[in-house]
């Protein structure tokens, strides 16, 4: 992504030729890599974290994780079967991107397959957590 994005500014200043498609090519690559690098967040449990009531009861961390990951799963449920919905317009109507025609479906293959993997490695980070 960053070196679509340098080489277009470079051949922009210095040629007046901009790179085209750039922005297509930023905005699917930053789908992909978002939702494609979530659920290896979840299985290595490297989450941003803050940790104020970890100090302050420390016996009810492990609860707390334990609601954590059942909010998460609901969430992530939630956001898998909106997104369905909006994926099936966007290929019924043939939506496509401005610059290079993309169809704007493999935008959402990404995003779909990211939030699906997720909810499955949030699952089976509350089932780990659940059995400790």
């Amino acid at each position: 992504m960053m070196l679509f994005t340098v080489v277009d500014v470079v051949a922009r200043s210095f040629f007046n030729r901009p790179v085209e498609g750039v922005y297509d090519l930023v905005e699917l690559s930053l789908a992909c890599t978002i939702f494609l690098a979530l659920p290896a967040v979840f299985l290595r449990d490297e989450h941003v974290v803050v940790d104020l009531a970890d100090h302050m009861v420390p016996r009810a961390v492990r609860w707390l994780r334990v609601v954590a990951g059942l909010a998460t799963t609901a969430l992530l449920a939630v956001m898998g079967w909106q997104m369905i919905q909006p994926a099936q317009d966007t290929l019924a109507f043939g939506d496509v991107t401005a610059d290079l025609a993309l169809p704007r479906i493999w935008y959402w293959v990404p995003v779909l397959a990211g939030v699906g993997l997720s909810l499955a490695a949030a699952l089976a980070m509350l089932v780990r957590e659940l059995r400790r």
